[in-house]
């Protein structure tokens, strides 16, 4: 049994790498229900360390495979109620999977992203790109809904379905930077392959041949967004906010992508500081929402 003082230091020690990491985290103190925020800060604080077993530093591969392997070991001690460490992460982490009733496979999950991205840095087709979204992504929105209480099976599979396409739109941002930086590229080689490309598309300065692949990529991306939009629909207050405002940004996102011309589709465009207000506003009201999302998806049809 920790003590009090040892919850709140190890909680501490979460929020502390969530804010540190703003960029990525800035629900933590914004949308999300208070009652939330230390757990999903505490999710977020494993999965940004083991992250960075799989992407920093000047580790070796089996020293990047050891380190997530240890942490697997440590989520089983938690699992079975027989984690005595120190680790603040798992002590934070070990009390939310307690008081919350999470699924730790859940958070195994996201640990066999990170061994996949150690060690896997092309993928064969569009279906071992899914595959990666199914441990990357997918865990992350299923975890937020059991914080929230007990989803439903139709709540899990849309969940599935915004997670999988954001983290599509966010390969798609990064095609280049990820290429370039960590020589990966999430993209189905076969669609390169059809297309007669290689990865040596990625550096030209015309993106016309590349748009090839990634157009039909763009429409399926949407029509997991139509099949998953409905979700916010079923949460209510700050979370079922957080959730339609993501889904919104994702759809929003995704558009600009697909309206790009076909010479530029590496530009990475973002959504303007409007445009993130426009999404935040139009989230706060579930009719407001649907009918925005609804109409954005329906103009898919009108762009390329």
């Amino acid at each position: 049994m920790r003590s009090k003082s040892e919850l709140e230091n190890a909680y501490t020690f979460c929020l502390n790498i969530a804010t540190s990491h703003y960029e990525n985290f800035p629900v933590a103190s914004i949308l999300l229900p208070k009652k939330l925020r230390r757990p999903i800060a505490t999710i977020y604080a494993f999965a940004r360390s083991a992250d960075d077993f799989a992407d920093e530093g000047d580790l070796s591969q089996v020293e990047r495979l050891a380190s997530l392997n240890k942490y697997s070991v440590l989520l089983r001690q938690i699992e079975t109620g027989e984690y005595t460490g120190q680790d603040p992460i798992f002590i934070a982490l070990q009390h939310t999977v307690q008081l919350f009733s999470l699924p730790v496979q859940l958070l195994e999950d996201l640990l066999i992203a990170f061994r996949q991205d150690v060690v896997k840095s092309r993928y064969a087709n569009f279906e071992d790109v899914l595959d990666y979204c199914h441990y990357s992504a997918n865990p992350v929105g299923r975890l937020l809904l059991h914080l929230e209480g007990s989803p439903n099976q139709s709540q899990l599979e849309q969940s599935d379905a915004i997670c999988t396409a954001l983290q599509l739109i966010n390969f798609y941002q990064d095609i280049e930077q990820d290429y370039l930086e960590k020589n990966r590229i999430y993209l189905p080689q076969d669609y390169f392959k059809a297309a007669g490309i290689d990865d040596s598309q990625l550096l030209a300065g015309d993106t016309q041949k590349l748009s090839v692949v990634l157009r039909p990529l763009y429409q399926y991306t949407l029509q997991l967004m139509q099949e998953g939009y409905q979700l916010g629909m079923t949460l209510t207050g700050l979370l079922g906010w957080e959730i339609r405002a993501m889904t919104l940004g994702g759809i929003e996102a995704l558009l600009l992508l697909i309206r790009q011309s076909d010479h530029a589709l590496l530009s990475r465009p973002r959504l303007s500081k409007s445009q993130h207000l426009m999404v935040l506003t139009n989230a706060l009201s579930k009719h407001r929402y649907h009918a925005l999302a609804s109409k954005l998806l329906q103009e898919k049809h009108l762009h390329r």
